[in-house]
């Protein structure tokens, strides 16, 4: 993804490089993940725009994929996880990842 502004930043996003103030120096790592303050600090900063990872990057990386698992172990705790977080917003990235993790031990429990 390309570069985004600061205003059009939100917390949740995963920072895709670092991210340094104009003297060059170090505010974040990549990798993490942003939350309000981080918004604040840059601001404070002057960093105008910064890189955060796509979507579609984070929900394809090898981390999420359950490879030692049975396919269909994964498939009904999916189904499972789902229908337990029916009520929340399942694009948030914290809710993602938490329902990533409700499958993976699910799936690992029943196995």
């Amino acid at each position: 993804m390309a570069s985004l502004q600061i205003d059009k930043l939100s917390p949740g996003m995963v920072l895709k490089k670092n991210v340094t103030d104009r003297s060059g120096r170090l505010l974040l790592p990549s990798g993490t993940t942003l939350e309000p303050k981080h918004l604040n600090i840059f601001r404070m900063w002057g960093v105008l725009d910064v890189e955060v990872t796509d979507q579609s990057e984070a929900e394809t990386a090898p981390d999420l994929l359950v490879p030692e698992l049975d396919p269909e172990l994964v498939a009904r705790a999916s189904a499972e996880v789902e229908r337990i977080f029916a009520h929340n917003d399942q694009e948030h990235p914290a809710v993602r990842e938490l329902m990533r993790i409700c499958i993976r031990r699910r799936a690992a429990h029943e196995a």
